[in-house]
């Protein structure tokens, strides 16, 4: 019989906390929440989940390219999204960012 590693069962525990306190965040707020646990730490840092509603997240990106790339992903992040948050997210809208906050 093979036994789980300890690292193994620390991130089921650490995933059942997550979870759970995203489920518990207040209306509109869980998926936001969960999108850098969503999509990771390398497009968190590139990206702002902005708003949630009518099962609708919108999400800012800095380009047409981000855009574009993150579209062809939105279903991962909507199965990631929809397992950790007690609010069904529908659609994930990437949105530009506006051209003067743009660097």
């Amino acid at each position: 019989m093979t036994r789980p590693r300890p690292m193994e069962h620390a991130g089921a525990g650490l995933e059942k906390i997550i979870a759970s306190s995203l489920r518990r965040a207040p209306a509109g707020e869980g998926p936001v929440l969960a999108w850098p646990l969503a999509c990771g730490h390398a497009v968190s840092k590139r990206t702002r989940a902005l708003d949630f509603t009518q099962g609708i997240l919108r999400v800012e990106v800095p380009d047409a390219g981000w855009r574009a790339e993150l579209q062809s992903l939105a279903s991962r992040y909507l199965a990631v999204m929809n397992r950790y948050t007690s609010e069904s997210v529908k659609r994930i809208e990437f949105v530009t960012r506006p051209e003067h906050v743009q660097r």
